[in-house]
């Protein structure tokens, strides 16, 4: 149905910036929100930051100045810019869709995760 596929995490030292990537594809009818969650080990999964369909943003309080989510409709793509990272940024990204598929009701779709590590 909803495939989504991450990509830009790695590793980088504090202070620096990545930029993840996540890009839809299957039968799709609407993608209405898309975000990105993170989670440790043995911790929660945590929302990092949401985007609307018509743009309007979300952000964890502790990602806010930092980073930026943006969306491109037409590709069916979501970004992550995320700038001064620091050591507790360190986590598996995760790229969500909120999206309606033929035969399916709306529900979230996930991706695989791309890790992000930041070094002191």
């Amino acid at each position: 149905q909803v495939q989504l596929v991450e990509s830009g995490g790695g590793l980088v030292q504090a202070g620096g910036s990545l930029r993840l990537s996540c890009a839809a594809s299957g039968s799709i009818i609407s993608i209405y929100n898309m975000g990105w969650y993170r989670q440790a080990p043995g911790k929660q999964r945590e929302l990092v930051a949401t985007i609307t369909s018509g743009g309007s943003t979300n952000y964890a309080d502790s990602v806010k100045g930092r980073f930026a989510i943006s969306r491109d409709n037409a590709w069916k793509m979501v970004y992550l810019q995320m700038n001064s990272l620091k050591p507790e940024d360190t986590d598996v990204y995760y790229c969500y869709a909120d999206a309606l598929a033929p035969g399916a009701i709306r529900r979230d779709y996930w991706g695989q995760g791309t890790r992000v590590t930041v070094s002191s």
